[in-house]
């Protein structure tokens, strides 16, 4: 069963319109489904039960359970939202700019037709691998409530960390001049899953390829490169202006997020 999580649906959200409305509006994918990079080609198994890599996850799990209640533990819950809404401010601070669906419409829509693709084929890589989640395997506390549908999509890859970082590596194509600051926060988004427990570093680091993959494969379609050019428009507008209040960023401040991310999160 390929089974979409409701942080893989939220990935696909627009912003809010009355139903019908929001239906026809509904993207569509950029690339045909077969042209889509082979994840479960491209990436590397899972680690083997028992293994090292396996032994190496597990133990990282156990160490970060003493996270809960910490400033990366808050983090960590504020990157579980994966609407195009969340990620604009999610990356506020890395482009230094204030970015929402209102102020940069053509991004907001290019995110939602990246994750419609993104997130069908991280379901279905999922569906071949089939890894538990690591809380299902060792007892301790995670950042989120439990629920079915979480138990129910497996661990290897991280959808969150493909699409943080698939994010990250498109706002890096509109800011080159900030793309350190950018792909750090993007890395820190899948790590914050390591932080919760809903993810092992192994399906975070292979999140990170694949999302890189992903966003390989989109720059050979000529209507996502042209909707990269109409949002990075969007982009340097809002850089313009900079940021009105770093008090209203996800993390307090943008120099706390900044501290946050540099540290080893594990």
């Amino acid at each position: 069963m390929k089974l979409l999580t409701p942080a893989i649906l939220a990935v696909l959200a627009i912003t809010a319109t009355p139903a019908v409305a929001q239906e026809a509006a509904r993207p569509a994918g950029y690339l045909p489904p077969a042209t889509l990079p082979d994840a479960a080609l491209i990436l590397p198994p899972p680690p083997a039960e028992g293994g090292a890599r396996d032994e190496a996850d597990r133990d990282v799990f156990r160490k970060t359970r003493a996270l809960e209640g910490s400033p990366r533990w808050g983090l960590a819950q504020n990157d579980v939202p994966t609407a195009p809404a969340a990620m604009m401010q999610n990356f506020a601070c890395a482009l230094g700019a204030e970015l929402t669906p209102q102020n940069a419409p053509r991004l907001n829509m290019l995110m939602s037709r990246v994750g419609l693709q993104l997130g069908a084929q991280v379901a279905s890589v999922k569906d071949i691998f089939k890894r538990p989640r690591p809380y299902l395997i060792q007892d301790g506390p995670i950042c989120v409530a439990r629920s079915h549908e979480l138990d129910e999509s497996p661990d290897y890859p991280s959808g969150h960390s493909t699409w943080g970082f698939a994010n990250a590596l498109i706002l890096a194509q509109m800011a080159p001049e900030r793309a350190g600051q950018i792909l750090a926060r993007g890395r820190a988004f899948g790590e914050s899953r390591v932080v919760c427990g809903v993810h092992s570093p192994s399906a975070v680091e292979a999140g990170r390829l694949n999302g890189a993959a992903i966003v390989a494969a989109l720059n050979a379609s000529p209507a996502f490169r042209a909707d990269v050019e109409a949002a990075k428009a969007e982009v340097d507008s809002a850089r313009a202006k900079g940021l009105a209040d770093e008090a209203t960023m996800p993390g307090g401040t943008c120099a706390t997020e900044a501290e946050l991310i540099a540290k080893a999160a594990y």
